[in-house]
């Protein structure tokens, strides 16, 4: 790949696969359509050229930044024509458990690992094959597990370690894998690491973190946290400031140290060796920084919402940290990985997750969370023509030398169906229809817990009945500009708070009773999944592509052809035409009929 210059073209610039991702991310930021760029006339002009005509909107910092970035990827992903590698994690349907909130198993009124053990049978009769596990390391929580204390160590209101095993031991006796959450941006405050780092200067931890030598009131730089506030935080001890990203608690690793890697890949395998099936990596992409920590430019920060977070969303190392972790940890136990990556478009995802590049298995990609021009805390009903035209071009150009992540829902996210349709009498069909979506698509579906059920957000009534840190910082902070009503109503659209709450385990037993429950729909949805290798590895061929409100598509193998046809509105729509040969097999309203009635979805089985 060659080098961009300022004699580059905007053409060359959006083959490059970093530049390709910025555009993306810029023009789905600002709702602007692609075309605004892949066009002749903007395409052939030079990068000197836009930076001289959007000078005083822009200035130089931004397209220094933009520079750096587009000349630190020295790859291109591999996109030759390939079949896909069979791996269990493809076929497999992994069940998200935040530990907390999914079963209280000994009536303190929070949930634990005693609770989880109670219904495994539950899990394994839904036919979820594979758990990933929310954070249950030893944890202060203030972040709810993510602010580590111990890595090796169970927290206390969760459990022990002997329960933790018995946990994996039911699991894999159920034919059930499990992968844990892997927390290695950061560390609790009040980690022994960190704690020797305050005591003493000269301590050999002190390097494993980011401390920076400044005046009490001035911080090292402009960069801000994602949970509000400057991303720095001043301690006395050390008469320094301190980086981290997320809570004033939760601080953030220094990759560059050689020795605190070798910690981490210790860690790793000491917990493979128990018999752990991989782990899902929070916010993996972070982990290498720009050298210097370099003050984040304006314009990015305003654009992103984040100071400085071009220094650190695809960092310089990242590939080499990935690749170590990958040879030295996961390689020899064959464990699975998939990483949480947020900013990270699909020509950077190819780079993380080639089948080629001894990397991740698979990332989260998160642009299909938000509709183009929104972000989580906006209030805006979500128009799933947008998740249309998003998968399609994922699983068009995504390639098999990787493997899509399908999600709608996790602890960092609202409920789906409440952000798509405020009438509560559509969120049965909307929810068989998305969890359709999930499980007919080509990828591995992650359901998160409560899905399987068409659980909405709650309604909180004020922000003293929210516990989220995130939120409840965000909302001191609008506070300052908007009043108590305006800010709760922000917090209240995109808390993580929703996804929460309590399971509702007697609404579970009500289901499971029913036949015509979302549960059973779930059930026998993930059962037909298993039973045909079509809807697990067959190739996808999109129809009706610019038909609006219907989404349909067909699994094609050599042996088998099944179809699937959504309606993505909340009216009756016209059914296309119907497939010959279709044997229907599954539908959220039963068989259909003339019309396609409200967010229906039927799947048939093409027979010859």
């Amino acid at each position: 790949m060659g080098r961009i210059t300022w004699n580059s073209k905007v053409l060359e610039v959006y083959a490059n696969p970093i530049g390709r991702d910025i555009i993306r991310r810029i023009l789905l930021q600002m709702n602007l359509p692609k075309a605004l760029v892949d066009n002749p006339v903007v395409g052939n002009l030079k990068l000197a050229t836009v930076r001289r005509l959007t000078a005083k909107k822009l200035g130089d910092s931004f397209f220094e930044t933009l520079m750096r970035l587009l000349n630190n990827e020295k790859d291109m992903p591999a996109e030759d024509a390939c079949a896909v590698r069979p791996a269990w994690w493809k076929e497999a349907v992994f069940y998200q458990i935040y530990p907390r909130s999914f079963c209280d198993g000994n009536g303190d009124g929070m949930g634990d690992i005693g609770g989880i053990i109670s219904r495994l049978d539950y899990l394994s009769q839904l036919g979820v094959n594979a758990l990933w596990l929310s954070p249950v390391y030893d944890s202060p929580n203030d972040d709810n597990g993510y602010d580590i204390r111990d890595y090796r160590k169970i927290w206390e209101g969760f459990g022990s370690m002997e329960d933790f095993d018995r946990l994996l031991e039911g699991a894999h006796a159920r034919g059930m894998r499990l992968i844990m959450d892997l927390v290695i941006n950061h560390t609790s405050d009040e980690h022994a690491w960190f704690q020797s780092a305050l005591r003493d200067k000269e301590s050999p931890y002190g390097d494993f973190y980011f401390f920076r030598k400044g005046e009490k009131d001035s911080p090292p730089n402009n960069w801000t946290s994602f949970f509000s506030g400057s991303a720095w935080r001043y301690f006395e001890e050390r008469e320094e400031w301190g980086l981290h990203l997320f809570s004033q608690k939760q601080m953030d690793l220094n990759w560059e140290n050689p020795a605190l890697r070798g910690e981490i890949t210790d860690m790793i395998r000491w917990w493979l060796a128990k018999g752990v099936d991989g782990f899902r990596m929070d916010v993996i992409n972070y982990i290498s920084k720009t050298e210097g920590l370099p003050a984040g430019d304006a314009q990015v920060g305003q654009l992103m919402g984040y100071y400085g977070i071009e220094h650190y969303f695809y960092g310089p190392r990242l590939h080499e940290y990935l690749k170590e972790i990958r040879r030295e940890a996961f390689a020899p136990f064959d464990a699975f990985s998939v990483g949480e990556t947020p900013g990270i478009g699909m020509e950077m995802s190819k780079l993380l997750t080639g089948d080629d590049r001894g990397e991740l298995d698979m990332v989260f990609s998160f642009d299909h969370l938000e509709t183009p021009g929104h972000v989580r805390f906006d209030a805006y009903k979500y128009d799933l023509n947008y998740l249309k035209t998003y998968y399609i071009d994922w699983l068009e150009h995504y390639g098999n030398h990787c493997w899509m992540s399908l999600f709608f829902e996790n602890h960092d996210n609202p409920r789906m169906i409440s952000k798509v349709e405020p009438d509560k009498s559509l969120h049965p069909a909307l929810a068989r229809l998305l969890l359709t979506i999930q499980l007919t698509l080509k990828g591995t579906p992650f359901i998160f817990q409560g899905q399987e059920l068409g659980a909405a957000n709650v309604e909180f009534k004020n922000i003293g009945e929210m516990s989220d840190v995130e939120s409840i910082n965000l909302y001191k902070e609008l506070l300052k500009t908007k009043s108590e009503e305006e800010a709760f109503r922000i917090v209240l659209a995109g808390s993580r708070d929703h996804a929460r709450a309590m399971m509702d385990w007697e609404e579970a037993g009500r289901q499971r009773q029913r036949e015509d429950s979302v549960y059973s729909y779930c059930r026998q949805l993930i059962a037909l999944r298993k039973d045909n290798a079509a809807l697990q590895y067959g190739e996808v061929r999109f129809t009706n592509k610019r038909k609006k409100n219907i989404f349909t598509w067909f699994r094609e193998t050599g042996a088998a052809t099944w179809y699937v046809e959504c309606n993505l509105c909340s009216r009756e729509t016209a059914r296309p035409v119907t497939q010959r040969g279709s044997g229907w097999r599954i539908g959220n309203y039963g068989k259909p009929s003339s019309m396609m009635r409200p967010y229906e979805v039927n799947v048939y089985e093409i027979v010859s």
